[in-house]
């Protein structure tokens, strides 16, 4: 499990390889929601999914993307916010072969 680096603006779009996927992650706040939008291989693979805490991006196991996306509140239970991004809601990537239990314990954050 890996933390994304992000910026605590609201709105930023970036590359990153992810299980050698090419990703391009997009976040925008509008009104009180954080949203993603995700490309792997310049495909899209989902537009507009809402950001809760401790909520996988990835909301069907057919989706195109080898693993998970997930922000934790470090302070808390909320759902992430621009002003705190990467800092209160660190962005995680969990593998494929990796099992949400275990990664968040050995996180300290289960």
């Amino acid at each position: 499990m890996i933390a994304l680096p992000l910026l605590a603006t609201p709105a930023q779009t970036f590359q990153i390889v992810l299980g050698n996927q090419d990703c391009q992650i997009g976040l925008y706040q509008r009104g009180d929601a954080l949203y993603s939008d995700l490309d792997v291989g310049g495909v899209s693979i989902w537009r507009g999914v809402i950001c809760r805490n401790l909520v996988s991006l990835k909301s069907y196991a057919y989706l195109a993307f080898g693993g998970e996306l997930f922000f934790c509140d470090m302070q808390g239970v909320e759902d992430p916010r621009a002003e705190g991004l990467g800092d209160r809601w660190p962005l995680f990537y969990l593998a494929h072969s990796e099992s949400w239990p275990a990664a968040l314990q050995q996180r300290g954050l289960a």
